[in-house]
């Protein structure tokens, strides 16, 4: 702090604040203080500079006319790590407001400290609220900081009193709003990387039940709820004293250092911790909104308050907006009765009523093994609802009723995945798969297995061993206990058991083999119906995992070996390798001919680009990079040869805009092959452009690189040609060339590639074959596999 020439210390300066805040975090030494003592000192802090500068800005006491007052977080005194300073400069008309506005503000700004500001009189600033709901939400937490108290009074009351009487006329806007919201920022209780304010159950959600419970149309939260607030504002506290930066996103790697100082063990526990305070305050909110105030109906005339109740099923009706019992309805003696009203729910898109889970919940039984018929069918009819589905299981789940129909729910209920490319926890991602399966139903000859077999295809996650063995075990549990015949167990547990067959085959083997075609229908028996429900499935289950895991490439890549399996199923001779098409082959022989490199290209939504030129080594790192420096995306790559040079096809799309002229790629692909063309040196230019573009979007730390191997097994348990290095690492434009690089440095032939984008993070395989004399696929040993590895991960 300054010192003025008298030995009075002078007003501390922004920097001054800068620093002390600092101090608070730990960045100074300073001690490692509780969150909530934090969000205190930070108030405190913040609040007494404002009212310093304040008072030298004039903004005295027992002066009329002016108030500086505080609202968001400041306003609540939670003020989180580098949060703005949500400030409303309020007046009567002074007409040296702007100067008193200038002198608190100005310093803030210079100093990089946030700020959200505003200069108005009462009348104006109600008449903005009126207008903008996100500004009436915030007045109702106006708290004075300093100037006329009675006119930040003033504010204050007319600002909550205008809530309180007009919330009947913005209901619907709030309703709006928060779904609005939603859809962007998805769910803290089943998103991997949670928005802890934004999202659904979020703060931003509190803020709107405290504002609900101010026009006394809910009670004050409590309980639970108060208890999700807390960890919600600890969280997101700690996460943003970590970062050192305004951050709302929880992302996994922060998750071990904020677990430890919340006293939660791991981030796995904090994660399934905030899933429950999301559940909390999520569900709180939507019987808020579903209990909002309502405009009565005029019906002929007459005014009509009491909802009419129109049957749905059998004990089950619409009462208004929401499925509830119908009054002779008796759940401890109707077996059925809870999954009629929850496929009611789901069918109608309407949620069930509170009065009615609790009914539910006191006297519902579990259904007795085996089940029904006629219960068993409600369920497919409950799963076959589509969207619908994810709310009513939510609403059940919070009750203890899905627990009741899948006891064996729990290890995955609020379950973080360990697999980056998952968004939604293990619960939500197998009803948001049963929701997409809904819509496959008609393209498989048993849509009761394929909804079943989604719902438990994950079931044996969080159990510490193979989820599909562990999974497949407790399909065949499931099903015995719904009363399935014993060749649907079979089928149900087989399904669960395989789900990963068909992409992990597509993906890392070569699939024109038939090796790999007869290894896919030996490992299914031989089973038609189970082949179409898989197929199914790893639709439905890729859509779930998360953007980029399912694309046009992938489900052609899929169905190919489908159509191939078929094929060998119904004893059909395999059709092999799809060969060269005539444009093609005649590209090959005109190379062949004149020695000179040429390429072919053809259109599509994924583009097929064939590179022809003499077998030399290097040509699949220099083709990749040429591509990439175009900003394609390779999603494979196979190696042929035809005529005595070589013929590469990629398929390939633009990652934005469209695909490059075919003359300058020919031109940039011959000049790469010369080595005129300083491709490393461009590859790295264009990483930095497109890193500083992407910079705001990536994670603090990329996921580290992984190198897995696979071997393929042909007929009789022989190995087949393929040995497959599976990379997982952060995604770039440069990664396939320099991974090829480095693999024909190490002298390593590339047979094929595959290669898909999951959110940042590239998965990318090779089927590789050693180059060293008399060497075979394969034959290097684990040294060899060590050093190509290693070369590998370097050139991540």
């Amino acid at each position: 702090m300054t010192v003025e020439g008298d030995g009075v210390p002078a007003a501390p300066t922004a920097a001054d604040l800068v620093l002390a805040r600092d101090r608070l975090l730990g960045g100074a030494g300073g001690a490692h203080l509780a969150p909530d003592v934090l969000r205190e000192a930070l108030t405190d802090l913040h609040e007494f500079w404002l009212t310093v500068h304040a008072a030298q800005a004039g903004l005295a006491a027992d002066r009329a006319g002016v108030a500086l007052v505080a609202v968001g977080g400041l306003g609540r005194r939670e003020l989180a790590p580098y949060s703005d300073l949500d400030l409303v400069l309020v007046h009567s008309g002074r007409k040296d407001v702007d100067r008193v506005a200038g002198q608190l503000w100005y310093p803030l700004w210079n100093a990089g400290v946030g700020l959200d500001h505003s200069v108005r009189t009462v009348g104006e600033a109600l008449d903005v609220a009126g207008k903008d709901l996100r500004t009436a939400l915030g007045l109702l937490d106006a708290r004075h900081v300093a100037g006329d108290a009675a006119l930040t009074r003033r504010l204050a009351d007319a600002a909550r009193d205008s809530w309180r009487t007009g919330v009947r006329r913005r209901f619907d806007e709030l309703v709006t709003s928060a779904r609005t919201r939603w859809a962007r920022s998805g769910e803290v209780a089943h998103w991997v990387e949670p928005d802890l304010k934004h999202g659904r159950g979020g703060l931003r959600d509190l803020a709107v039940l405290d504002a609900l419970a101010l026009a006394q149309l809910v009670d004050r939260p409590a309980g639970e709820v108060a208890a999700a607030r807390t960890l919600l504002l600890d969280t997101r506290t700690e996460l943003r004293r970590i970062a050192r930066r305004p951050r709302d996103i929880l992302l996994p790697q922060d998750g071990d250092e904020i677990a430890a100082v919340l006293g939660l063990g791991d981030r796995f526990a904090l994660a399934r911790a905030l899933s429950g305070a999301g559940r909390a305050v999520a569900y709180a909110l939507d019987v808020a909104l579903r209990s909002g105030p309502a405009e009565p109906r005029r019906v002929l005339g007459v005014l009509r308050r009491t909802p009419a109740r129109r049957p749905l099923a059998e004990g089950v009706v619409l009462h208004g907006d929401e499925v509830a019992l119908a009054r002779d309805a008796d759940p401890a003696r109707d077996p059925g009765l809870l999954l009629r009203v929850a496929a009611a729910a789901a069918r109608t898109g309407r949620a069930i009523a509170p009065g009615a889970l609790a009914r539910l919940g006191e006297s519902a039984p579990e259904p007795r093994a085996p089940w029904p018929a006629a219960v068993r069918q409600e369920l497919v009819s409950l799963l076959g609802a589509g969207e619908g589905l994810v709310d009513v299981v939510e609403s059940l789940d919070r009750t203890g009723l899905w627990a009741r129909l899948f006891p064996e729910w729990g290890a995955v209920r609020d379950l973080p995945p360990r697999d980056a490319a998952h968004v939604w926890t293990v619960d939500r991602h197998l009803v948001q798969a049963t929701a997409n399966a809904a819509r496959l139903v008609t393209d498989v000859s048993r849509p009761d297995l394929l909804l079943l077999g989604t719902i438990l295809h994950d079931l044996g996650k969080g159990r510490g061993q193979d989820h599909s063995v562990v999974g497949a075990a407790l399909a065949t549990q499931v099903g015995e206990r719904l009363g399935l015949p014993d060749e649907d167990v079979a089928t149900l547990s087989a399904l669960v058991r395989h789900h990963l067959l068909l992409p992990h085959t597509a993906t890392r083997r070569n699939i024109a083999d038939e090796a790999t075609v007869r290894r896919v229908v030996d490992t299914l028996d031989g089973d038609p119906v189970l082949l179409e429900l898989l197929h199914a499935l790893v639709e439905a289950d890729s859509l779930a995992t998360g953007p980029g895991v399912w694309s046009e490439w992938k489900a052609a890549l899929i169905a190919e070996l489908v159509r191939s399996c078929r094929q060998a199923m119904a004893g059909e001779r395999h059709a092999g390798p799809e060969p060269l098409d005539d444009s093609q082959r005649a590209l090959a022989e005109s190379v062949a001919a004149s020695g000179k490199p040429d390429i072919l290209v053809e259109s599509g939504p994924v583009a097929t680009i064939t590179v022809v030129a003499p077998d030399v080594p290097g040509l699949l790192s220099r083709a990749a990079g040429v591509l990439a420096l175009h900003s394609l995306k390779v999603h494979s790559a196979e190696l042929r040869a035809h005529a005595g040079v070589a013929v590469d096809t990629f398929a390939v799309s633009p990652r934005f805009g469209s695909l490059p002229d075919t003359g300058l790629l020919r031109e940039q692909f011959v000049r790469a092959l010369s080595g005129s063309l300083p491709l490393a040196e461009k590859l790295a230019a264009k990483e930095r452009d497109y890193a500083d573009l992407a910079a705001d979007l990536a994670a603090d730390d990329p996921p580290r690189p992984r190198v897995l191997w696979f071997d393929g097994e042909a007929d009789g348990g022989a190995a087949s040609a393929d040995v497959v290095l599976e990379l997982r690492t952060a995604d770039r434009l440069g990664l396939l060339h320099d991974v090829a690089a480095a693999l024909e440095k190490h002298g390593v032939d590339v047979r094929w590639a595959r290669a898909m984008q999951v959110g940042g993070t590239a998965i990318a395989s090779f089927s590789l074959a050693s180059r060293a004399p008399g060497g075979v696929p394969g034959a290097g040993g684990p040294q060899w596999r060590r050093e190509v590895e290693r070369a590998v991960l370097a050139a991540c």
